[in-house]
């Protein structure tokens, strides 16, 4: 799936280094950049930037807080030369810090989609016109379509739209322009299995808990948390026989796509 980047309200870098400037003898400029080196230097720091910007974000989600000044005293003494920790310590707390954060995700954002999802799925159940298959799927036929059902070792041309049950869309064809292409064997389950209710030219609706989505994994750079319960509008365009292919070592796909 395309991964879809939050936008940051602000950059922590550029926060840090305003508050510290004067103090630290680093000039921050309201100017904007001019020459190609000035906007070279600018883009480097505002790539560093936003990526530790994401990263902080991304931990306070999960609770996990740590103070924004000390990681720009951090960023701002390692320019300088004199940082106050070594390689090796470094090293060993940003790991400790990479399983505490993983760990934060897993029990804060994993615990909240869980219950928001649980709840959207008995909610939607309920609906005239869902059905829930054995395996806990619930579709709801939006557009019926004519001919053939597609089989699981068969190749599928669709549009989707996917989404949180926030109603966050995380991916879709129709924004990129361009059906989505795949062997229908080599997705998430709730897929291999709705896709093969429908008949080509059939537009569906479908509910997919975590257990048939990505489970407890967090995919899409965060995009779509842990034990998330996901909602996929799809449109069967197209469907192709299965064809011989050699199996590659990235055969495994990590998407619904």
């Amino acid at each position: 799936m395309k991964q879809l980047t939050k936008p940051l309200a602000i950059s922590a870098l550029a926060l840090a280094l305003a508050a510290c400037s004067q103090s630290d003898g680093y000039q921050v400029t309201k100017k904007q950049p001019e020459t190609e080196k000035q906007k070279q230097a600018y883009a480097l720091g505002a790539s560093v930037g936003r990526f530790v910007g994401r990263n902080l974000d991304q931990q306070e989600q999960a609770e996990l807080v740590l103070d924004r000044d000390v990681v720009i005293a951090g960023f701002i003494d390692a320019v300088k030369g004199e940082s106050k920790l070594d390689d090796k310590e470094t090293e060993e707390l940003l790991n400790k810090l990479r399983q505490q954060a993983m760990e934060q995700r897993q029990n804060v954002l994993g615990k909240k989609a869980k219950e928001e999802g649980e709840k959207y799925l008995a909610e939607n159940a309920k609906k005239d016109g869902v059905k829930v298959t054995d395996s806990g799927l619930q579709y709801e036929v939006l557009k019926e379509g004519n001919g053939e059902h597609p089989k699981a070792t068969d190749t599928v041309q669709v549009h989707y739209e996917g989404k949180l049950v926030n109603g966050e869309v995380f991916d879709s064809s129709y924004e990129r322009g361009e059906p989505t292409v795949f062997p229908l064997n080599r997705v998430i389950a709730g897929w291999t299995e709705g896709l093969q209710l429908m008949s080509k030219g059939a537009k569906y609706r479908f509910v997919v808990p975590p257990e048939l989505a990505y489970g407890d994994r967090e995919v899409g750079g965060g995009q779509i948390p842990p034990n998330s319960t996901l909602i996929f509008t799809v449109e069967l365009l197209d469907i192709q026989p299965p064809q011989e292919q050699a199996p590659t070592a990235d055969s495994e796909t990590d998407s619904a796509e």
